[in-house]
């Protein structure tokens, strides 16, 4: 692990709030870069004391925030461990697709249709919520079930969240696969609506129009920035949205 150098204060000694932020903020990248993936235990607390010459105060502070972000899981006498990312929202989940179909019983199919780098246009910055310039990665992708077109996902990566999306060509790999697997996130957010389907998705799901379609628009946050934006249509009679709850929350 490389030593993060802390800045100096007048008095020659480390600036105690420089230091952390950048100790934070090198195992946030090592995280969210997938270097260190969901399970990898992170160093012990002597040894990143170790590794960035900095007192055990300074590293359970980074420690503890980190999990109150819910980034790590800090389980005692074992040690801490980057968080797998949690699926379950207050209604409804984020779905794996793929792993979806696969518990049917179903074979499932996959096929990029279309993945571009760019920079971002003006309604993509508004998908991502953002005015800063970036660029993302737009990907359109057909998933099959039972050789049947059972989806189509249209999604954004922004890549100055997610750098490491860049090098994945998602030939093989669903990116929403990838994504549970690789990054973490706090926050998510669904819109669910009904249309008629254009031509686009029409040929991509080989559909006879008119036809009815089940859209849902997702957007997920990692802190207060967005990861992706992506919106999947489903044909109106493959996919089926379904929450069973009590008064105190989901059974």
């Amino acid at each position: 692990m490389a030593t993060v150098r802390a800045t100096k204060a007048s008095n020659g000694k480390a600036a105690p709030q420089a230091l952390y932020q950048r100790i934070r903020a090198d195992l946030e990248d090592k995280i969210l870069s997938g270097r260190w993936p969901p399970g990898y235990r992170i160093p012990f607390e002597h040894e990143l004391v170790e590794a960035y010459q900095c007192s055990r105060m300074t590293v359970n502070k980074v420690l503890s925030g980190l999990a109150a972000a819910g980034v790590i899981e800090r389980k005692r006498r074992v040690g801490s461990f980057v968080a797998k990312p949690v699926v379950q929202s207050a209604v409804l989940h984020i779905p794996d697709i793929q792993a979806e179909i696969a518990k049917r019983g179903e074979a499932y199919g996959y096929e990029l249709l279309v993945r571009k780098r760019r920079k971002a246009t003006k309604d993509d910055l508004e998908r991502l919520g953002t005015d800063r310039s970036c660029d993302v990665l737009a990907l359109n992708c057909r998933h099959i079930a039972k050789g049947r077109p059972f989806a189509y996902e249209e999604r954004l990566i922004n890549l100055d969240v997610v750098p490491p999306a860049a090098t994945i060509d998602f030939a093989h790999v669903p990116p929403g696969t990838w994504l549970l697997g690789h990054v973490p996130w706090n926050e998510a957010e669904h819109q669910i609506t009904a249309c008629l389907a254009d031509d686009d998705v029409r040929s991509a799901l080989v559909l006879k129009k008119p036809a009815a379609c089940l859209v849902v628009e997702r957007r997920t946050w990692r802190k207060s920035r967005i990861i992706t934006s992506v919106r999947v249509t489903y044909p109106n009679d493959l996919y089926r949205l379904t929450a069973r709850f009590t008064p105190a929350g989901r059974v």
